[in-house]
This record gives C-alpha cells, sequence and structure tokens, in this order.
C-alpha cells in the first residue's frame, strides 16, 4: 500500500466522520428533514422566553428569531399590489433606500375582474419573485373581504361581492406567491366591510350569513390553496375583536378548516392580553400604534405577546400549552420561508414583471359599453383629445398601506401617446380633483397645481375638442380621503368634483364621446345612455397607460368582466338603514354594532331578489367580438346527494357541465363562461342564482370549443345554522350558462333526489 493511498483512505475516513456527525446534529437545521420534524426537533430547544419572543414584533415589520440556534427573524410586508419601500425600525417614514422602488402590479380589484385564474397565478408568482428578493418571508396580502357595500375605502384591494369569484381567484395568487417561499397571508379575517369606525365596530350576523357569503374566500385560500398565513382583521365580529376571536380562529379556522399556518394581528388589532393568548394568535404587530401611528422603541416589551404572556406564565395564569402552538406554527412559517430547502432568491424590477403587470392590467380592463367607437381608430395626423385628471394622475401613491415606490408609471396620457407617435394628441384637464403627489414621503414628482375656473376648464375641453378624431374623457376616483383610500369610506357613489356635469356637457357637445372610469369601485353613471363607449380601467400599477391603451386600440381584445354590480343608486342596494350600515351606538355598549340585517342578499343577489334595474349587472363585460353557446350539457341528468353533511364536507364532485362555445365575429378574443346554479322552490329562500363556476376560453375567429365546469355537491348547498351543517335540497335545479348573470345563453336541469 503506497503512502498516497493512506492518506487518501485517511482522509476518506474523516469525510465520512464529517459525514455522520452532520446527520447526528440538530434536525431542524437537516434540509432533508421534513418539516414538521425540523419544528419537532427545535421546539425542546426553546426557552419559554424565546418562544414567547418569537411571538410578537421587535420592529415595524419584524419579528424575533432565536440568533443563538440560528433561526433567522420573520420579516412582513405590505402588500397586494406590490412590496412597500422600506420604512424605518421604529416609524412609518421611509427609510430612504434608493433600491426599494418595486413593480406596481394592478389592484386586486382588477385582477378579479380577469375572471382569468392563471392570470391570477401569474401575479403571485410576479410579486412573489419580488417579495423574496426584498427578503421578505410573509407577504400582507391578498385580501378577499366582500364587496358588501359599494361605499368601503377598500373595495379596490379586494376581489369583488361574490365569495366563489374571490376564492377561486385568491387560490392561484396564494399558490404563486407560495412557490418563491413567501408566505400569502390572506386578510382580512373576517366580515370586515367598511372602513368607517373600523377599529370600534362589531359585525353582527347570523351563521348562514357567515357560511355563505363572508367565509368562503377565506375557506378555499387555505383548503385548495393551502395559505401559510391568516391576517386577523381590525374589527370585532359578534362582540369579539377578530384577532383574537375564538369562534373564528380556534372554531372554524384552526379547527373545522384544520389551518397549520400562523395568524398575524393587523397592526395594531390586538387589544386584550388573555385573549391574545388563548384565542388563537399567533403572531402580534403595530400594537400601540393603532397601524397608523408611532409608538415608542420600548413598546415591543409591552405588547400583550411580551412581558406580559411572560408574567402570567410566571405566576400560572396562563400555561405553555398555547404558547408552543404558537412557537411551532411561526417555526413552521420559517421553515417553509427563509429555511426552506428550497433556495429561492427572487427577481425585482425585470422586464417580465412589467409585461406581467401590463397583461394582468389589460385582462380585467371591462368594456361596458360600445356603440361602434371602439376601437380606436386615429389617422397619421389625426387629432385625439383627452380630458379628465385621471388621464395624467399617478395612482401608484396613497390608498393607505397598498401605497408603492416605483420606478415608473404610465399613465393613460402616455399610453395613448406612445400607441399614436404621428397623431396630434391634446389634453384637457376638464376637472379639478385631487392635487396632492404624495404619500408617506413618497413624491409622484407631478405638478397637479390648477388656476383655471371650473367653467374655463370646461370650456376649454370643449374648445380642444372641436374637429377631433376621437374624445376620450378618462376620471372616476383616486386614492385620497373619501374615495378608494384607506381608513375612509365613500360618501355616496356619485361620481366626485363635478364630473357629471362635465361628462353631460361633453356628450351633448360630442356624441361619439368616449369615457374611460378609473377605480376600484362601482360609481354611478347617470350619462350612460348618452355616450357612445364606456371603460371601466383600474388602479393597473406600473404598466397602467400602456394596458389600458392596449384594449382602447385593439392591440387587446377586451375579456375584462365586472366582479360587482354597477347600481344605478346606492339607495338601490341592500343597505337601508344605520344598523346595517355605518352601524349605531346602542346603550351600555361600548362598540358601535353593525347588523347584516340583509343576510345572504349582497350584490348581484339583492338585485335578482328584489328585481331592481342596474346599470351594470354582475359579470357584465363586451369584446371587440361576438360568441355563441351551444346547449348546455350535463354528465349526468338525475344526483342522489340530498340531505346534509359536515362543514368541511361537500367538496367531491358530482357532476360535469359542457357547453361549446364559438367565436362568431371577425376578430380573435376571449369569453367568459360563467355558470349560475338555480335551486327548487323551497321553505328557506335562497338567491335566485349564485355564481358556482366559470372559465375563460381564447377562441380565434371562426373557431369553437368546449367548455366543461365540474361541480361539487357543496355548489348545490346551503347552510343549515341549527344544525351547524350543508344542506342539499331535493328537486329540479336549473343550471345557467352564460356572458354574465344577466345574461344567460343557455340552460339545463338536474334532478337532485
Amino acid at each position: 500500500m503506497t503512502k498516497r493511498y493512506t492518506l487518501f483512505l485517511a482522509l476518506l475516513a474523516v469525510a465520512s466522520c464529517t459525514t455522520a456527525v452532520r446527520h447526528d446534529g440538530p434536525v431542524y437545521l437537516d434540509p432533508a428533514r421534513s418539516v414538521e420534524e425540523r419544528v419537532a426537533d427545535v421546539l425542546p430547544r426553546l426557552t419559554i422566553e424565546e418562544k414567547v419572543a418569537l411571538t410578537h414584533a421587535q420592529s415595524k415589520f419584524s419579528s424575533r428569531g432565536v440568533p443563538r440556534l440560528g433561526i433567522p427573524e420573520v420579516w412582513c410586508t405590505d402588500g397586494p399590489h406590490g412590496i412597500r419601500p422600506e420604512v424605518l425600525w421604529d416609524e412609518w417614514d421611509q427609510a430612504g433606500w434608493t433600491n426599494d422602488s418595486c413593480t406596481a402590479f394592478p389592484a386586486l380589484s382588477c385582477l378579479a375582474a380577469t375572471w382569468d385564474k392563471d392570470m391570477s397565478l401569474l401575479f403571485g408568482r410576479s410579486i412573489g419573485a419580488e417579495a423574496r428578493y426584498r427578503k421578505k418571508d410573509i407577504l400582507l396580502g391578498p385580501g378577499v373581504n366582500i364587496c358588501r357595500t359599494p361605499l368601503n375605502g377598500r373595495n379596490f384591494e379586494y376581489m369583488g361581492e361574490d365569495p366563489f369569484l374571490a376564492g377561486k381567484m385568491v387560490v392561484p395568487y396564494v399558490q404563486g406567491v407560495q412557490e418563491n417561499g413567501v408566505a400569502a397571508c390572506v386578510k382580512h379575517y373576517a366580515v370586515n366591510n367598511q372602513e368607517t369606525k373600523r377599529t370600534a365596530t362589531s359585525s353582527n350576523l347570523d351563521d348562514r350569513t357567515l357560511y355563505e357569503i363572508y367565509l368562503p374566500a377565506f375557506e378555499t385560500a387555505v383548503r385548495e390553496g393551502g395559505a401559510w398565513a391568516i391576517m386577523g382583521s381590525y374589527n370585532l365580529y359578534n362582540g369579539q375583536f377578530n384577532c383574537h376571536n375564538k369562534r373564528l380562529l380556534l372554531d372554524i379556522l384552526k379547527g373545522e378548516w384544520g389551518f397549520d399556518g400562523v395568524v398575524v394581528s393587523d397592526w395594531g388589532g390586538c387589544r386584550d392580553d388573555d385573549e391574545a393568548i388563548f384565542n388563537g394568535l399567533d403572531m402580534e404587530f403595530g400594537t400601540w400604534t393603532n397601524g397608523l401611528t408611532g409608538a415608542a422603541s420600548d413598546s415591543y416589551r409591552n405588547y400583550h405577546l411580551a412581558d406580559p404572556y411572560l408574567q402570567r406564565i410566571a405566576d400560572g395564569r396562563a400555561g405553555t400549552k398555547e404558547l408552543d402552538d404558537k412557537a411551532s406554527r411561526i417555526l413552521r412559517t420559517i421553515f417553509r420561508t427563509s429555511m426552506s430547502p428550497e433556495k429561492h432568491f427572487g427577481s425585482f424590477n425585470s422586464p417580465e414583471h412589467y409585461d406581467a403587470a401590463r397583461k394582468i392590467a389589460a385582462a380585467g380592463t371591462v368594456l361596458l359599453q360600445n356603440n361602434g367607437a371602439l376601437p380606436l381608430n386615429i389617422p397619421d395626423g389625426g387629432k385625439l383629445v383627452i380630458i379628465g385628471e385621471n388621464a395624467v394622475k399617478k395612482m401608484v401613491v396613497g390608498g393607505g398601506s397598498s401605497s408603492l415606490k416605483t420606478n415608473y408609471e404610465i399613465t393613460p396620457l402616455e399610453g395613448l401617446q406612445e400607441a399614436f407617435p404621428n397623431a396630434e394628441i391634446i389634453w384637457e384637464r376638464g376637472y379639478v380633483g385631487d392635487t396632492s403627489t404624495s404619500y408617506n414621503k413618497v413624491d409622484t414628482g407631478q405638478d397637479l397645481s390648477e388656476s383655471r375656473s371650473p367653467s374655463q376648464l370646461l370650456a376649454d375641453a370643449l374648445s380642444a375638442a372641436e374637429g377631433a378624431d376621437a374624445v376620450i374623457f378618462i376620471g372616476g376616483l383616486n386614492k385620497s380621503k373619501g374615495q378608494d383610500n384607506e381608513g375612509t369610506d365613500r360618501a355616496d357613489i356619485v361620481l366626485p368634483y363635478g364630473q357629471d356635469a362635465v361628462i353631460e356637457a361633453l356628450s351633448a357637445a360630442i356624441p361619439s364621446l368616449i369615457v374611460v372610469n378609473i377605480s376600484g369601485s362601482p360609481v354611478a353613471m347617470p350619462w350612460a345612455d348618452k355616450v357612445a363607449a364606456i371603460v371601466q380601467g383600474w388602479y393597473g400599477g406600473s404598466e397602467s397607460g400602456r394596458a389600458l391603451a392596449d384594449v382602447l386600440t385593439g392591440a387587446v381584445n377586451p375579456s375584462g368582466r365586472l366582479p360587482f354590480t354597477l347600481p344605478k343608486a346606492l339607495s338601490d342596494g341592500p343597505l337601508k338603514t344605520a344598523r346595517q350600515y355605518p352601524g349605531i351606538q346602542e346603550e351600555g355598549s361600548k362598540w358601535w354594532q353593525e347588523y347584516y340585517d340583509e343576510g345572504v342578499f349582497v350584490g348581484y343577489r339583492w338585485y335578482d331578489k328584489e328585481n331592481i334595474p342596474v346599470q351594470f349587472p354582475f359579470g357584465h363585460g363586451l369584446s371587440y367580438t361576438s360568441f355563441s353557446y351551444d346547449n348546455a350539457r350535463l354528465s349526468r341528468k338525475a344526483l342522489a346527494c340530498a340531505g346534509s353533511f359536515p362543514v368541511d364536507g361537500g367538496n367531491e364532485e358530482v357532476l360535469k357541465v359542457s357547453v361549446s362555445i364559438s367565436n362568431t365575429g371577425g376578430l380573435d378574443g376571449a369569453e367568459v363562461v360563467q355558470l349560475y346554479v338555480a335551486p327548487p322552490a323551497g321553505d328557506v329562500e335562497r338567491p335566485v342564482k349564485e355564481l358556482r363556476g366559470f372559465e375563460k376560453i381564447s377562441l380565434k375567429s371562426g373557431e369553437s370549443g368546449m367548455v366543461t365546469i365540474p361541480l361539487t355537491r357543496r355548489a348545490f348547498s346551503r347552510f343549515d345554522p341549527d344544525a351547524h351543517c350543508w344542506v342539499v335540497d331535493p328537486g329540479e335545479w336549473t343550471i345557467h350558462l352564460g356572458s354574465s348573470s344577466a345574461d344567460l345563453r343557455t340552460c339545463a336541469t338536474v334532478s337532485i333526489k
């Protein structure tokens, strides 16, 4: 044996010993082990003090790790539409970084308007990659609260009025985010449907309404999407704060749904020591700040889940059972994210992300009305006149916690200038809305000051429009106080800043007027029958202007659909009394009380029930082409699934519904096939019909395709609050298929026995 070979064997032995030592070391550091094995290994290594430290913030957006054991901190970030700029450790002011300008993606109301699960997955993957690049572990989004009232200031952050639509759209978003090793934190759980007195109002409702309308999107996010985090909301539910509401967190979320992730408080949403300990909250953030204002740097020791928790354990008022559960959930989150065996590095401000933002914004743009004015056809040397403040106002900055700092934001005016480089394009303001250009020390760099009177602004707009090949009014809402804004609700659905009068005057002089409404919430359109075309745009993010131009010019055939109803007037809706909204102060009660007396009849369910005409129905949207529906076909004509089943059941498929769709127009395009289920007459009042399936299909001109939509037992069920179970009623059920809730093209019946 040579000396060289002897040395080789010695080195091999050392290597073998090193390998053995590595495998005999802490299991929690071995990425090959399962998450549960790693949690079980590290938990007994922690002291009580270290476990408690995991459960509360150490800064505005982070919580402590365990440095002694190599367990990293947990870092959170707003928000659902882009990665928030960095703030100072103990303050809300910007940290002044120069490398935290993100890609701004469209608001979630726009994502919901795509009715496209592939777009939702693209959104989630893209924003998740941006969060991972910025080393964030929990993305505070998406939001899925129901649009109960069009006045809610945060409707633009949510996914519309229908729980089925919101549920199916949230699942790919969650999965896309978590593919990047970032936890999606679905919010705001639950029945959080207004900003007025949001931290002092109890949402009071019966179990049927809770389970049929306000829980399904959260349930789907957890059970189908596998969400790793849930954020509690500011309000109370039936008298107890939601960030430590026993019924919502322990009984339903962690009990019935089997949620194994972390419950995160909204910033300032934790209000009580004992409830925070015993009622299911896992991570406490923002206490003493009410989510908005500053707090002393030593306040973290005084959080409900900090020194008060340690004191309760020390004197026997609390044990360690709840603490071990909280610590296990937090560790599970860490092992799924920053200590995941698969290393994710993410990407930031990439061309692919800007392209995704543009595609999503265009796919969500809704063509509400078109009398031949669209798509635009402006010849070289032609004249295009654009009127309205929202054509130039940058919308990414403002609105609350969704405010972003971006490298750029393309306005509608800029998008149309790019689309028609050889045309004369004139912009006139038309009205003065919000002249502010900064929020939380992020400034757009614009100057929106104006010295002209309203009458002069209108006169100048009318003068500029003379001889134009096309005139577009671009107005709507913005993210200022009292509009689409966190912390405040709107006063009405009437357009602000006198825009209705401006549109009326323009339409009288310009019969071919095109109106583009930019908003995240429904607005009244009393002038609808006086204009040639109406387009519902949204807060579209960095590429908003280009996406809008894509649709207006026909580069993208519009395929967006409304995720909520556009009523003619606020008074037409289901909320009729102060006790329904915004709530009342009852004698002897510390909190405002809000009663969901309308029950399950929210959105189109209400308008169907009362047979009230609307401006544009839920699910409505036009195309530059046309589609026909062949008769619906069912995989079975009869089902034997009547009766009751448990709250965690009913997800088995019982029926397939198929329909042939043909593109009968002259352009390629996409149709959203919507399936509504109508129940038989019975003793329990039910909606006339409910959305239970949808698919978007792209077809070339003259092409046909088959759409098949599966239905589960749950699709036919109602919730029985007395028996606490789901119930399917026997009888003849009608399956409707169509292009909106009011445009039903074909149907079939199924007998349930």
